[in-house]
C-alpha cells in the first residue's frame, strides 16, 4: 500500500517523521523506512497552510476586478478554486504524491480549518478512489503520533468538518466580496479617501468596542456620600460601612437626622454578631487557550496572537498539548500521566508539596472533553538545555500552564474570614478581615494577587470583640465618585467576544450567543482582532485598545444593521455547526447569505444618507491621513495606507508612492516630510540589501519612485 501523509506545514511534518525512521529527505516530501505502523513505508508531505484559496472576483468576470456600485452583488454561480502562485511548487508536489498514493492521510491540524487546508488541497489534486484516514492527536509527542498513526479515525466525521469550513470560508468571501466595495464605494462618495474592510466576524467585534469607548466617553461622573463608624474596642479599633448611599451629604444628614444620630460625635455602639468561618478557595481551571491569552495579557502584555503563536511554538517543541482548545478539562488518561510525572514537573520550578493525586471533577471529567482537552505539560519532561534554549516569552508560558497544572494537585488556599456587624441606634455597620492560615496553591503563583488566582476580600486583621459588647463610636462620611467603565485591554478583547451575550439584552439572543461561545472560535479570535488591527480600526497603546477615527467611520456607517450585530453572526456561527454535525444543509446557509446581501446592497445607501455625523468624522481622518502635497504630480495629496503612502490622484494616473519600511529600515516622520517638502533627506544609515549587507544612503524622490543616492 502506498500511504501519503498530508500535514499542514514543515514543522508539523517534522514532528511526524521524528517519530519515526526516516529513509530520505526531498525539499518537498519526506520518506519513510517500513515499520510496524506502516509495512510499507509512507511519504510525508505538507501545505505551507492553505495552498489553495478561492478565486478573487475578477477572475469570474472582467467587469468584476474593479470596485463599482453597479456590479453589485459579486455572486459566482459556481465557486472555484486556484492554487496560490507562491506554492505552486509545493502544490505540484503534493498533488504528483496524492495521486500516486492508495491511502492518503489527512494529518493536518485537528479543527475545521485543518479539514479545509486538507480536503481543498486533495479536491484540486483531481484524485479518484483513494482510502482517505484522519490522524486525531492532541499531542507531538513521539508516542502520541505513533499511537495516533495506529488508530486513524475515519473521514465521515472530517467531511463533515470540511462542510462547515467550506461554508465559513464562502459565506465570509461573499459577505468581504459585497459588503467591503459597497460601503467604501458609499462613502468614497461622502469624501472618505480610503477603502473599508468588511467582515461577518470583525465588524461587530469593532461595533462592540466602539460602543464601549462611547459608553466611556459619556459618561458623567457624580458624587456619592457613605456612611462610615470608626470603633474603638476594650483589644483595638476597627472601622465598618453600613449600607447606606446617597446623592448628596444633605441627603445623608437627613437619614442621620431621622435615626438620631450626627456625624463626628462620640457615641456608643453595640456589637450584635460576630461570625467566623474558615474558608477554602480551591485552585483555578484548567487553562483554554481564551484564559490562557487573558493572563498572559494581564501579566506581560502579550497579545492574543503572540499568545497563539507562542504556544504554537511550545506545542511543536512537544511540551505543551494542542494550544487551539476551549475546554478546561482533561479526561482520566491526561490525569494518569500527570500523577505519574507530578514529582518531576515540582522540580522544573523548584517546588515541594504533597501532591493530592485523586481526580477532581473540577478539572477531570471526560463527559466534557469534546475533540480537546485543556492546555496541560506532556509527558515530555524539558532537559535543562531544552529549558534554557526557550525564549524569554515561551519561558514565561510553559511556567503559567506547569504551575496552573501543578495547581491541581495542590491544597486549597485556606483563611479565616471574620465579621463584624455593629449597632448604632439601629444603623448596622459592617466588618469584614481576613486571616490566611494556609497558602496552598497560592504558594507556585509569584503574583497571587491575579484577579484568576485570588478571592476578593478583606486582608484587615481586626480586634478581638465580644458579643453585645458596647464600643465607643464616631460616624463620618466618605465622599466618593461614580466612575466610568475601564477602556479594553488587548486581552479583555478575547473575553468581549467570548461572552458577546452580555452585551444583548433579548433572551433569546443572550441564548444563542451563550450556546455557540459568542464571537469567533477559539482559534479564530486571536487573528480576528489582529485583523482589526491591521485594518486601521482599532489602535493598542499601552495595552489599551482604542477605536480610531476609521473604525469610527465604519461603526457609524453599519449602525442599526445587522452587520453591526453579535446575535446575526452568533447565528451564522450556530447553523455552521450545524453543518459540521450533518444536520443543517450548506446550500441553504449560502441562500441566506445571498438573500442577506441582497437586501444589504438596497438598504445601504439609504441609511447612510441618513447618518447626520459621518461626513464630519470623514474630515477628521483624511485631516490625519493626509501627510502633504504629492512632490511628483504636485496635484494630489499624500495619504497614509497603513504600511505606504499613496498618492490620491491614483485613479488619474499618478504612481508615486512611499514605502513606510525601505530594505528593512522604518522611515522616521521626518524621513517622509523631508521627501515630501525638500525631496531628499540627511544621510539614513543601517539599510539592509538582499544580501543582508548594512548601508547608509539618502533617499531621494526621483520622477515617480524613491531611489536610493550614495555619497561620493
Amino acid at each position: 500500500m502506498n500511504t501519503v501523509i498530508l500535514a499542514e506545514k514543515p514543522s508539523q511534518a517534522k514532528a511526524y517523521a521524528e517519530a519515526f525512521e526516516v529513509a530520505k529527505r526531498e525539499k518537498t516530501h519526506i520518506e519513510l523506512k517500513p515499520c510496524s505502523t506502516f509495512p510499507d513505508g509512507a511519504v510525508i508531505t505538507w501545505g505551507i497552510g492553505h495552498l489553495v484559496g478561492l478565486k478573487m472576483p475578477g477572475e469570474y468576470r472582467k467587469e468584476w476586478k474593479n470596485w463599482d456600485i453597479k456590479n453589485l452583488p459579486i455572486i459566482p454561480a459556481q465557486f472555484e478554486y486556484k492554487v496560490s502562485e507562491d506554492k505552486k511548487v509545493q502544490f505540484n508536489a503534493v498533488k504528483k504524491l496524492i495521486n500516486n498514493a492508495d491511502v492518503v492521510i489527512n494529518a493536518c491540524d485537528i479543527d475545521r480549518e485543518g479539514s479545509n487546508i486538507f480536503y481543498s488541497t486533495f479536491n484540486m489534486t483531481g484524485a479518484k478512489n483513494k482510502t482517505i484516514k484522519r490522524l486525531w492527536i492532541n499531542s507531538l509527542e513521539v508516542d502520541e503520533i505513533v499511537k495516533g498513526f495506529q488508530s486513524l479515525q475515519s473521514n465521515e466525521k472530517d467531511l463533515l468538518m470540511y462542510s462547515e469550513a467550506k461554508t465559513r470560508q464562502i459565506s465570509d468571501w461573499l459577505v468581504g466580496m459585497n459588503a467591503s466595495p459597497l460601503y467604501s464605494l458609499l462613502l468614497q462618495n461622502k469624501g472618505l479617501n480610503a477603502s473599508l474592510s468588511i467582515g461577518r466576524v470583525q465588524s461587530p467585534l469593532v461595533y462592540m468596542i466602539y460602543q464601549h469607548q462611547k459608553e466611556i466617553e459619556n459618561f458623567v461622573s457624580k458624587p456619592f456620600f457613605e456612611l462610615v463608624g470608626h470603633f474603638k474596642s476594650t483589644n483595638g479599633q476597627y472601622t465598618g460601612k453600613a449600607k447606606v448611599k446617597t446623592d448628596t451629604l444633605k441627603e445623608l444628614i437627613s437619614f442621620l437626622e431621622e435615626k438620631n444620630l450626627v456625624l463626628n460625635k462620640e457615641i456608643t455602639g453595640e456589637v450584635l454578631e460576630i461570625e467566623t468561618k474558615e474558608k477554602h478557595i480551591k485552585s483555578p481551571r484548567l487553562h483554554s487557550l481564551s484564559t490562557l491569552q487573558k493572563i498572559a495579557n494581564k501579566r506581560w502584555k502579550y497579545s492574543p496572537s503572540k499568545v497563539l503563536e507562542i504556544m504554537q511554538s511550545l506545542y511543536e517543541k512537544k511540551i505543551v498539548t494542542y494550544p487551539r482548545t476551549s475546554i478546561n478539562f482533561i479526561t482520566e488518561n491526561e490525569f494518569v500521566y500527570l500523577s505519574n510525572n507530578v514529582e518531576n514537573y515540582m522540580q522544573l520550578i523548584n517546588v515541594d508539596f504533597t501532591p493530592n493525586k485523586v481526580a477532581n471533577k473540577r478539572y477531570v471529567d471526560g463527559t466534557k472533553v469534546q475533540e480537546h482537552y485543556a492546555i496541560i505539560p506532556t509527558k515530555t519532561i524539558p532537559s535543562a538545555n531544552t529549558l534554557n534554549s526557550l525564549s524569554v516569552e515561551e519561558k514565561h508560558i510553559y511556567d503559567e500552564v506547569l504551575r496552573n497544572t501543578l495547581a491541581m494537585f495542590h491544597s486549597d488556599y485556606l483563611y479565616e474570614e471574620t465579621k463584624i456587624v455593629t449597632a448604632v441606634n439601629n444603623v448596622k455597620f459592617e466588618t469584614v478581615g481576613k486571616v490566611e492560615i494556609e497558602k496552598g496553591w497560592k504558594a507556585l503563583f509569584v503574583q497571587s494577587d491575579d484577579e484568576e488566582h485570588v478571592e476578593n476580600g478583606s486582608n484587615k486583621v481586626l480586634p478581638s470583640v465580644s458579643k453585645d459588647e458596647r464600643v465607643l463610636s464616631i460616624l463620618q462620611s466618605k465622599e466618593g465618585h461614580t466612575t466610568p467603565p475601564k477602556p479594553y485591554t488587548e486581552g479583555d478583547l478575547v473575553k468581549v467576544m467570548k461572552n458577546a451575550g452580555k452585551t444583548v439584552d433579548d433572551e433569546s439572543d443572550k441564548e444563542i450567543l451563550n450556546e455557540v461561545e459568542g464571537l469567533g472560535t477559539e482559534a479564530t479570535r486571536s487573528s480576528i482582532i489582529e485583523t482589526i488591527k491591521k485594518n486601521g480600526y482599532i489602535t493598542v497603546t499601552k495595552n489599551i485598545v482604542s477605536v480610531t477615527n476609521k473604525g469610527k467611520i465604519l461603526c457609524e456607517a453599519i449602525e442599526g444593521t445587522l452587520l453591526a450585530s453579535p446575535v446575526m453572526t452568533a447565528k451564522w456561527e450556530g447553523k455552521l455547526k450545524e453543518i459540521g454535525t450533518g444536520k443543517s444543509s450548506p446550500e441553504n446557509f449560502i441562500s441566506n447569505i445571498k438573500a442577506f446581501i441582497m437586501n444589504l446592497i438596497q438598504e445601504a445607501p439609504k441609511k447612510i444618507g441618513q447618518v447626520s455625523n459621518i461626513e464630519q468624522t470623514i474630515k477628521i481622518e483624511q485631516a490625519n491621513n493626509n501627510k502633504g502635497n504629492c512632490p511628483c504630480c504636485k496635484k494630489g495629496q499624500m495619504i497614509d495606507r497603513k504600511t505606504f503612502l499613496g498618492c490620491s490622484e491614483y485613479k488619474n494616473g499618478c504612481k508615486f508612492s512611499i514605502n513606510k519600511i525601505i530594505a528593512t529600515k522604518k522611515l522616521t516622520e521626518k524621513n517622509i516630510n523631508d521627501l515630501l517638502e525638500k525631496g531628499i533627506t540627511s544621510v539614513i544609515k543601517g539599510f539592509k540589501s538582499k544580501t543582508d549587507k548594512s548601508f547608509d544612503a539618502k533617499l531621494k524622490v526621483t520622477g515617480d519612485k524613491v531611489t536610493f543616492e550614495f555619497s561620493k
